[in-house]
């Protein structure tokens, strides 16, 4: 598989080029996105024709991880004739977030095929995709995406993610571990929800990831500082994801 980075930002920054939660998975000719997050569309183009997609999984419904479904959906219902269409695999409810946002009954469904997700494990092309529920909005969803069928390593996505063991089950040794780590080096404030450097660091190394990629880093803090904590952890190989970056599995 190879990890295409679109986009690795948070809700707000300072800094310039940060692109919402985005990444495309590929393997075998197919691909899948986990989030799309505000500015990745042009990104999701530019890596990949979008109406080719197997499908777009969202996480959670915090607009940084799937408001750029609105111009995925404009692409597919005005660039094509017969408008074409793609699947998002979301948590209930995106539908009627997407319509209000245009006060248009039915505009998601024009473009986009919505399947609710549930915890377990389906099958999407030559991909396994596996679901876990995750401590962050009132259902947000880390995922495990592996070649299908396989028993080799795979990548964990954490999406937005306040409690580091709700990973566990997803994770199995030798895994890439794609995680954020909102709050730096930490601490990470009471009642935030997201994670930190020494407590991604701890869970990668009781888990025995093959490799750690950070991201959704905030404002105000800084990467080198958090790979530090990270490292004082876990002795495995650990960096940063940016957009643009592409990685092979």
């Amino acid at each position: 598989m190879e990890l295409t980075v679109l986009g690795a930002g948070p809700a707000y920054s300072d800094r310039v080029g940060s692109i919402g939660a985005s990444y495309l998975v590929s393997r075998e000719s197919a691909a899948l996105v986990l989030d799309l997050g505000q500015g990745a569309f042009p990104s999701l183009v530019n890596a990949w024709e979008p109406s080719e997609l197997l499908g777009v999984v969202v996480s959670h419904l915090h607009p940084d991880h799937f408001v750029d479904l609105v111009p995925l959906r404009h692409y597919l219902r005005y660039e094509f004739s017969p408008s074409r269409c793609v699947t998002v695999y979301a948590p209930a409810g995106i539908d009627r977030r997407l319509d209000g946002l245009h006060d248009e009954p039915g505009f998601a469904g024009q473009a986009l095929d919505i399947i609710e997700l549930s915890e377990g494990v389906r099958t999407i092309g030559p991909f396994d995709l596996a679901a876990a529920l995750v401590t962050h909005d009132s259902e947000s969803y880390g995922f495990r995406v592996s070649a299908a069928g396989s028993s080799g390593p795979g990548l964990v996505y954490s999406g937005d993610c306040g409690r580091a063991d709700d990973l566990r089950a997803l994770i199995r040794p030798g895994d890439t571990l794609l995680v954020e780590v909102a709050f730096g080096p930490g601490p990470v404030p009471p009642g935030a929800q997201h994670l930190d450097g020494p407590t991604v660091g701890a869970l990668a190394a009781s888990t025995a990831v093959g490799s750690l990629l950070l991201t959704h880093l905030q404002m105000g803090f800084d990467p080198d500082e958090t790979i530090e904590s990270v490292r004082e952890r876990f002795g495995g190989n650990v960096r940063f994801v940016w957009p643009g970056d592409r990685l092979e599995l």
